[in-house]
């Protein structure tokens, strides 16, 4: 038999453990983001739905462009994971990678749209070190106005080579 402090004891241990494997799920659904997000960009943005994406290689006054269509496209993933684990018995796993995605989503804001592109102006300007990084390799991948012959097409992860 097992006393009331062991049964305890073992409950908090089930939960640390739930709680290790929730925020494993996070870390890997970010993860796995970013390889869905450059095989998307190299493959659709540069590919069949160019139509959508040029607009973000070319120079205009306003605030919005076609291509934020995407964020609204990529957000049904995660909004449905997050609902489905929320609301469906037996699926509560499926909200952690709702998570996952969704935190990418907002370091994709973030890096991409304010700090790289300034559509919302803040007083940063990382002169070294990695942001400085991921910044040189989207300006070199900007420096093709085609969809043609592009490089460097992941949004959070660049290559030392693009360290300068």
């Amino acid at each position: 038999m097992v006393d009331g402090r062991c049964e305890e004891t073992i409950g908090d241990l089930l939960k640390m453990f739930q709680l290790l494997i929730n925020t494993a799920i996070i870390i890997g659904a970010f993860l796995f983001m970013e390889w869905v997000a450059w095989a998307t960009h190299k493959y659709v943005m540069h590919g069949v739905l160019w139509s959508w994406h040029k607009s973000h290689h070319t120079l205009h006054d306003h605030a919005l462009e076609r291509n934020d269509l995407f964020a609204v496209v990529f957000s049904i993933p995660s909004i449905s994971l997050i609902w489905t684990g929320y609301y469906v018995e037996g699926l509560e796993l499926l909200r952690y990678f709702g998570f996952g995605v969704m935190a990418y989503g907002i370091f994709y804001f973030l890096f991409h749209d304010v700090l790289v592109h300034r559509r919302i102006k803040l007083n940063t300007n990382p002169r070294k070190g990695y942001l400085k990084r991921i910044m040189n390799a989207h300006y070199v991948h900007h420096e093709k106005r085609t969809k043609e012959d592009g490089e460097a097409f992941g949004f959070l992860w660049a290559p030392a080579k693009y360290r300068r």
